[in-house]
């Protein structure tokens, strides 16, 4: 049997029966990826050292020689890639190799005199914390906030679409004061609309400042300049904020609000798929049937909430690893270990679990149609719920015990309108409240809840 990798001999999902998912995450957070924001990042601070002027040994790099560099980054590809793990099959040390890559790329005369200033100064967790923080960055960005969006967008329109459709709350299972269709969704856009207030808002920190965090090196080549003055500008330009203190490695706290913040997202689109999946099996909701698509293997009228269950069970793989990743990066033994190497690895894995969550969720809702007829249906069987409404006029108008009375009517019994009518009857409540009671419906009894949707 041939050992040559395929999407079909792929161990993970995401590379073999989901890869066409994964399109814009994998020039991110594959190793490829890795590979590249390593290259950005030595080839950046090359450029940064010469824009300083600070010592003679590296003097501002001419437009040609900075046109030389940008283009090892405008033209980075997967055989660039490859050649760089050649190297690494020789020096074993990947930061290593890619230092080695670039001394081989400056040809140029006037670069070829500053390669011992690539990887000035640094050392391994200088470049990987910078690359990793740049591919969070880039994923959140480019591609799970795009799809976060695209929910709560289509969230939005069917809030206000569905503000007025009256639903049949059920609290603890039972039915309960009726809602709105539309209410119920902005229930759920309120909340993701936090959360991605929350995951836009974290800063995603970087260091550079040697082996240990005291920039060591740095100062004993060139005690006069001032290093964390330079390192911190640097870490600007590439779009992060500085972190001072640390050890060798950046200690990944950011990385861990990250993750408890995706996974917030997450916990919430687990709540809406098992409730959206609960509405479907209640009938408020049809699927679009797909002629050539097949629900069951042996039951050929069922059409399956798959899309509800495909993004609930990706989550749930999302979230254990999120969960993960924030509990073990932030530690590390004294100064530095290297158990967080092969962790942050896996960090595109839980990214992609949850986009492909997303999209999944994204094929369901699209896939949905409100089934109004069902709705009314089981409004009208439920005429008890207006005893919540009944017994707080009673409150209103000194009738004694009206909790008591409407229980006594209704708790564990269905009663129709007729029984609600004779039993307003015998209040002693003026005629006009009367006549208004006598005129409610579970439908009409919906409170805020349409101005409410259509608000969000």
């Amino acid at each position: 049997m041939s050992h040559e990798l395929s999407s079909l001999k792929a161990i993970s999902p995401l590379d073999g029966r989901y890869q066409d998912k994964m399109i814009s995450l994998r020039h991110i957070m594959s190793e490829y990826g890795l590979i590249y924001y390593r290259t950005l990042v030595e080839i950046r601070w090359l450029q940064h050292l010469s824009k300083r002027s600070l010592f003679r040994e590296v003097t501002e790099f001419s437009k040609n020689a900075n046109d030389t560099l940008n283009a090892i980054i405008l033209n980075f590809n997967e055989k660039e890639a490859e050649h760089i793990k050649a190297i690494e099959r020789t020096t074993n040390h990947d930061v290593k190799a890619i230092e080695y890559y670039l001394k081989e790329k400056m040809t140029d005369p006037e670069l070829s005199n500053y390669k011992e200033f690539i990887h000035f100064a640094c050392t391994s967790e200088d470049i990987n914390n910078l690359a990793y923080a740049l591919m969070l960055k880039a994923a959140r960005d480019e591609a799970l906030l795009p799809s976060v969006i695209n929910i709560m967008q289509l969230l939005t329109n069917m809030s206000h679409r569905y503000a007025k459709e009256p639903m049949l709350a059920r609290t603890h299972g039972q039915a309960a004061t009726p809602t709105t269709v539309g209410k119920e969704l902005a229930n759920v856009l309120a909340r993701l609309q936090r959360q991605y207030q929350q995951i836009t808002s974290i800063n995603l920190l970087g260091k550079l400042n040697g082996a240990v965090g005291n920039f060591n090196a740095h100062l004993i080549a060139y005690p006069e300049i001032n290093w964390q003055t330079i390192s911190e500008q640097f870490i600007k330009d590439l779009g992060l904020l500085p972190n001072v203190y640390t050890t060798q490695i950046e200690p990944h706290d950011f990385i861990a609000e990250f993750c408890h913040a995706l996974s917030r997202i997450n916990t919430i689109l687990i709540d809406f798929s098992r409730d959206c999946w609960s509405y479907i099996s209640l009938g408020y909701f049809v699927q679009k049937v797909e002629d050539k698509e097949v629900g069951s293997s042996t039951m050929p009228h069922k059409v399956n909430p798959i899309d509800f269950e495909n993004a609930e069970g990706n989550l749930g793989i999302a979230n254990a690893l999120l969960h993960h990743f924030a509990e073990k990066l932030p530690i590390s033994r004294w100064q530095r270990d290297l158990s967080d190497s092969t962790v942050l690895r896996n960090l595109g894995v839980a990214i992609g679990h949850s986009l492909l969550s997303y999209q999944s969720l994204l094929k369901g809702l699209n896939k949905l149609s409100l089934n109004s007829q069902r709705l009314n249906e089981d409004l009208n069987n439920n005429w008890e719920v207006l005893g919540e409404a009944l017994q707080t006029v009673m409150r209103r108008y000194g009738i004694a015990e009206p909790y008591e009375k409407l229980k006594a009517l209704t708790r564990g019994k269905r009663i129709d309108q007729a029984e609600l009518i004779a039993f307003i009857d015998t209040l002693a409540l003026p005629n006009e409240v009367k006549t208004k009671l006598k005129e409610l419906s579970p439908a009409q009894y919906i409170g805020m809840a349409a101005e409410l949707a259509s608000k969000i």
